[in-house]
């Protein structure tokens, strides 16, 4: 029975010790999948914008004319 208990400690330890490396792996995984989620959301975005600049510059003409300016709003308030 002292033998048991002798070994047990050891025992324990050792397994705290790999579960604790698992936990690292598991972080180390997590973190490589949200730095590819977060890759993947930016290359949407630039691939979002790119097609917005092109159907805006479609939009214009293929001049690029930029549209008139508004013209200024009166400082008087209609009633």
């Amino acid at each position: 029975m002292l033998y048991l208990k002798s070994i047990g400690t050891p025992l324990v330890m050792a397994l705290a010790l790999l579960s604790l490396a698992g936990c690292d792996q598991a972080e180390k995984s997590a973190q490589q999948m949200l730095d590819q989620a977060a890759q993947s959301a930016k290359q949407a975005i630039e691939d979002t914008n790119q097609a917005a600049q092109q159907a805006l510059s479609e939009a214009l003409g293929i001049e690029g004319r930029k549209p008139e300016a508004p013209e200024p709003k009166s400082e008087t308030q209609d009633i």
